[in-house]
């Protein structure tokens, strides 16, 4: 088949160790809606969005970290309209005790306008905010790859 008159990523599902804690995380960055939730057994699950429109799923069933080293999700990311608002959603993530990669707003790479921050949720899962303008004024902090590609 392979065209489509349409097509556009749906939503994502992560798979998280509590649920409780990673909903709150989630919430309080995004300002996501609980859409429903669930449980099955000792799994639960969460789905969140914004106007109604399903955006991210939480899983309750697994254990451990997320593994870097493994064949999977790379990160996830979201777009927001303004650098500003990356930089609020910095300050806020600095207040949950979130862990980044890179100091601060950095571009895509060497001299793109586009640019972002990029950290780890509470299971390590690797994310990215980021505006597709305003990020040019600091140094890429890898060379010669996407910024995004190596964290």
């Amino acid at each position: 088949m392979g065209t489509f008159k349409s097509l556009q990523t749906g939503h994502v599902a992560l798979n998280v160790t509590d649920l409780e804690r990673s909903l709150g995380f989630y919430r309080e960055l995004f300002g996501f809606d609980v859409l429903e939730e669930g449980k099955d057994g000792d799994r639960r699950w969460v789905l969140l969005g914004r106007d109604g429109r399903l955006l991210v799923a939480l899983w309750q069933q697994s254990e451990g970290a997320f593994a870097v080293d493994r064949a999977g999700l790379h990160h996830l990311s979201f777009q927001v309209e303004s650098v500003e608002e990356v930089r609020e959603a910095e300050q806020a993530l600095r207040a949950l005790g979130a862990e980044f990669a890179y100091d601060g707003v950095v571009p895509h790479g060497e001299g793109a306008a586009s640019g972002g921050i990029f950290f780890t949720d509470p299971d390590g899962i690797r994310l990215e905010i980021y505006a597709p303008t305003g990020a040019d004024a600091a140094a890429a902090p890898v060379a010669g790859a996407p910024t995004c590609g190596f964290f």
